[in-house]
């Protein structure tokens, strides 16, 4: 396989999906702030499909609870994280979603988070998480490395190809983990997880770490999914007990999988 290919590729297979034209991803601090700059939902734009399930949070008390608690914290000077934060549901409408991967919530450090789960901007040092998801890709598919400054870490291929890479919460503030959770967001990315899970099209759904997995509650049984659960790819946790992610094969099981439904 020529360095070309790459990961991307890799992915491309696994997911049996037609790949799109080739495009040249630009990093988000060349045409986008690295931060958030408002709290207003007109300005984080979405797939078509999403409109109305988004909609219909923001107007919800919770959607205007945590739209109220971003503008507090906007007003106080807070640095948050990423400045797109539904750039997951603008990048992947629920039509073409084929696989879920499931993350917590954005990286908190500066220039890190670019609105999709795992995913850094292109030029970003490679997190420990994402070392090992792609070191899990070639160990299970043989996909080389992505080149390096571009794509780099940026999934935006990925997410152009029916992977929804969705963080539960979606955004943080500045060196300050899980500082937004049980704010919100929760509510919508539940009901974006509830939306797709109800659909008639079986899709795989990723699940690494148990807050991922407690995710699995909203996922039905009798819809065909295939739902993987492992250890989450952190370095705390990928190679112990009771599944380890490294040698979880997950990318091969969703290749065949998709391959068996004829995608």
């Amino acid at each position: 396989m020529g360095a070309g290919r790459g990961a991307w590729g890799m992915l491309t297979a696994f997911v049996c999906f037609i790949p799109l034209p080739a495009m040249t991803d630009t990093p988000v601090s060349a045409v986008h702030p690295t931060q958030l700059q408002s709290a207003n939902p007109a300005d984080w734009p979405v797939a078509p499909g999403w409109q109305p399930l988004v909609d219909g949070f923001f107007a919800s008390a919770h959607g205007q609870g945590l739209l109220g608690f971003l503008r507090q914290r906007l007003a106080a000077g807070a640095t948050i994280f990423p400045p797109r934060p539904l750039r997951a549901l603008e990048l992947t409408a629920p039509e073409d979603v084929r696989v879920v991967i499931l993350g917590q919530d954005p990286y908190h450090g500066r220039g890190q988070a670019e609105g999709l789960a795992f995913s850094v901007a292109p030029g970003v040092r490679l997190p420990p998480s994402l070392q090992n998801i792609f070191k899990e890709l070639e160990r299970d598919l043989g996909a080389p490395w992505p080149a390096f400054p571009q794509p780099g870490g940026s999934l935006v291929k990925w997410a152009r190809n029916g992977v929804l890479l969705l963080n539960t919460c979606l955004t943080v503030e500045e060196a300050q983990p899980a500082s937004h959770a049980g704010k919100g967001w929760e509510v919508l990315t539940d009901a974006v997880i509830r939306h797709i899970a109800q659909g008639e099209r079986p899709v795989v759904f990723m699940l690494w770490g148990s807050h991922a997995q407690s995710k699995r509650a909203v996922i039905p049984a009798d819809r065909g999914h295939l739902v993987l659960t492992a250890n989450h790819p952190s370095p705390l946790s990928a190679l112990r007990p009771p599944v380890p992610f490294i040698g979880c094969g997950h990318f091969g099981q969703a290749r065949a999988f998709r391959a068996q439904h004829g995608r």
